[in-house]
């Protein structure tokens, strides 16, 4: 009985489960989604950075206009005002009055102005770094993506060495013992066989009975363990 091959087929088969489950997840694009996914965020937030940066240039463009518009106001209501053209003195005092209250307005767009300024400067500078790190990100998933590729076209050549090998190794064995190992792989997680260690099966790692241990050292068929029912090769 060729049992002692179940080792290296179960090595084997393990090796290939883990090739498989890894192509998968590539596959699936778990690592890439998460890279685009980051750059997508970081683009949505430059793209709401630059929204905000437009409206403060139009509010400023908007107030530029008003506070050129009041600065005209104001020159010519001054120069009526020295002209000799108003000689009523309600008049005048109207004009005066006109003339601070344009004064006022013009004041207080001023400092809007100025706040609307220091702020897009300030998401100019935001926007200047969120650009730099959008970069960086898609960068990143370009080279995840490259790197996925890479790691594909390698695990596709290692499964196919390993399947090659898998076949010479099952050719070995009995039909009947292979048949019984792949029925445990399905229903044990892929672990068919293991090995005795000590009384220990590598499998479940449970200590086996003395008589259960005597038992299997004078067994000539296929032993197996009393905890899980794996096959035991010892």
């Amino acid at each position: 009985m060729t049992t002692s091959r179940l080792l290296a087929l179960q090595d084997t088969d393990t090796s290939i489960d883990r090739l498989r489950a890894r192509r998968r997840t590539l596959d699936e694009g778990g690592e890439l989604a998460t890279a685009r996914a980051t750059a997508d965020e970081a683009e949505r937030r430059l793209g709401e950075i630059g929204l905000r940066l437009d409206e403060l240039r139009r509010d400023g463009s908007r107030f530029e206009l008003e506070i050129d518009s009041m600065t005209q106001k104001e020159r010519a209501e001054q120069a009526r005002m020295y002209d000799g053209s108003i000689v009523n003195a309600k008049e005048l005092e109207a004009l005066q009055h006109e003339i601070a209250s344009v004064q006022k307005r013009r004041s207080d767009r001023e400092d809007e102005l100025l706040a609307i300024l220091e702020l897009r400067e300030q998401l100019e500078a935001e926007s200047s770094a969120a650009d730099a790190e959008l970069a960086t990100l898609r960068a990143r998933a370009d080279e995840v993506a490259a790197e996925a590729q890479a790691e594909l076209t390698r695990i596709d050549a290692e499964l196919a060495e390993r399947t090659a090998l898998r076949d010479a190794v099952a050719a070995e064995i009995e039909p009947d013992v292979l048949e019984l190992y792949e029925d445990l792989r399905r229903l044990k997680k892929g672990i068919g066989a293991a090995a005795l260690v000590d009384g220990v099966c590598q499998a479940c790692h449970e200590q086996l009975s003395a008589v259960v241990l005597d038992t299997l050292k004078r067994s000539e068929g296929i032993r197996r363990c009393e905890h899980c029912r794996r096959i035991l090769v010892m």
